[in-house]
């Protein structure tokens, strides 16, 4: 039998064909790239901060839904911003590690975090080694922006100025109320974040005139706080200074109302004592406590009365200062990468570095815009004391602090009656 060559080069060829076509067949489809900003986020979902963390993290969803919804980053051709978590159980090597794994394994285009000042610090370290912009939303310790880094860009203000308007503060408490304060105890703890208040502290009340008279630092993993209470009602000081997270605030506050210590008053630093979990958990024993923080509900800003009710009817409670700067954090990122337009970390680093954020959604805050220093704290960040009290609706955190900012018509109560 013949076969035409002809033929058997014609089939030769079908067939090639056919069995190439089929190949590619079963090659996967190219990936398409996402059209997405991934955000590296550093915060304690466990641990002794872990109410906190959760805060945070609900503060920066509520952003991102609103900036997404929004139609995301514009100058990306809409991109969304994609959040990864990662839990620090506010330990300075689990943060560390963390970020590495978000840089090299999840390639975050910036970092956030990381809320305990302790796990801040070398977390930003690792951030600025690899050239990637790191967030601060509150972590308050002085030395975070000074270590020299370039990429490293903190909300919040920090430790010197808080502990700066507390002596302001009760400075002008005493001439308002002409009532001297001689004497002050220190209770804090023993952290990065307690002791840079401390250290802050022990400074202004030398140049104040004011005798200390109780410097203890404490575990705020600790369970029992009735020895360090019963220092304090042995000091017998005016005033009682404290730095707490959530579980030790509240231990200490509900401690310090069995023992029945007499003072003219407390002065807490924002953190636990601004939980939204302290109230509930020490009811009238937190009355006439005063709380230096960055935000409360009344303060006079457009937009902050509704953004506090989406909070609330989102989540079950009100916003709070650390949260505040938590959700701000989120519209500085989208400002810097709307003027960025790129996501090369050097690019986002140059926009972050040139930020003058003044309005927006984000923009509930007490102060009036934000914009890095060359050290990348935000310079004009400022701080408002407030009072527990209750004025006939219950016990309430009440703006006092500074004077123009006092809430209409609210006379605060110092010294504290007994």
């Amino acid at each position: 039998m013949k076969i035409d060559i002809r033929i058997m080069g014609k089939l030769t060829v079908f067939f090639s064909i056919v069995a190439l076509v089929a190949a590619f067949s079963v090659l996967p489809a190219p990936a398409v790239a996402e059209n997405v900003v991934k955000v590296g986020n550093i915060i304690p979902l466990s641990g002794p901060s872990a109410s906190v963390g959760q805060q945070g993290k609900q503060a920066r969803e509520m952003a991102v839904e609103e900036i997404n919804a929004a139609g995301g980053i514009k100058s990306l051709g809409g991109a969304k911003l994609k959040m990864i978590y990662a839990d620090s159980e506010s330990k300075p090597e689990k943060g560390v590690a963390e970020a590495e794994r978000l840089i090299n394994t999840d390639k975050v285009n910036v970092l956030t975090g990381c809320w305990n000042s302790a796990v801040t610090y070398p977390t930003t370290a690792v951030a600025e080694r690899y050239g990637i912009p790191f967030i601060v939303p509150v972590s308050v310790a002085d030395k975070i922006t000074e270590q020299g880094f370039k990429n490293v860009f903190r909300i919040a203000a920090k430790d010197s100025w808080w502990t700066r308007d507390q002596f302001a503060f009760l400075k002008d408490m005493e001439k308002e109320f002409h009532t001297p304060v001689k004497t002050l105890a220190f209770v804090y703890e023993n952290g990065d974040w307690g002791q840079g208040f401390a250290s802050q502290w022990k400074i202004l009340a030398k140049k104040g005139g004011y005798k200390v008279v109780l410097d203890e630092p404490y575990p705020s993993t600790a369970t029992d706080l009735s020895p360090v209470v019963q220092k304090i009602r042995r000091a017998r000081p005016d005033v009682l200074m404290l730095v707490s997270n959530a579980a030790d605030a509240i231990l200490l506050t509900n401690t310090l109302a069995s023992y029945k210590v007499k003072l003219k008053a407390v002065i807490a630093s924002g953190g636990g004592h601004a939980d939204p979990s302290f109230l509930k958990a020490t009811g009238k024993n937190a009355r006439y406590l005063f709380d230096i923080v960055e935000w409360e509900t009344d303060v006079n800003k457009p937009g902050a009365k509704e953004a506090n009710a989406k909070f609330k009817a989102k989540y079950g409670y009100n916003l709070a200062g650390e949260s505040v700067d938590a959700y701000l954090a989120m519209y500085v990122l989208k400002d810097a990468l709307e003027r960025a337009g790129s996501l090369d970390p050097a690019k986002i680093r140059e926009a972050l570095a040139t930020t003058h954020l003044t309005s927006g959604p984000g923009m509930i805050v007490g102060y009036d815009s934000v914009e890095f220093d060359k050290t990348g704290q935000n310079k004009n960040a400022s701080l408002i004391m407030v009072q527990i009290n209750d004025i006939g609706n219950g016990l309430e955190r009440i703006t006092v602090w500074p004077k123009s900012a006092r809430r209409a018509g609210y006379t605060p109560v110092f010294p504290m009656p007994h």
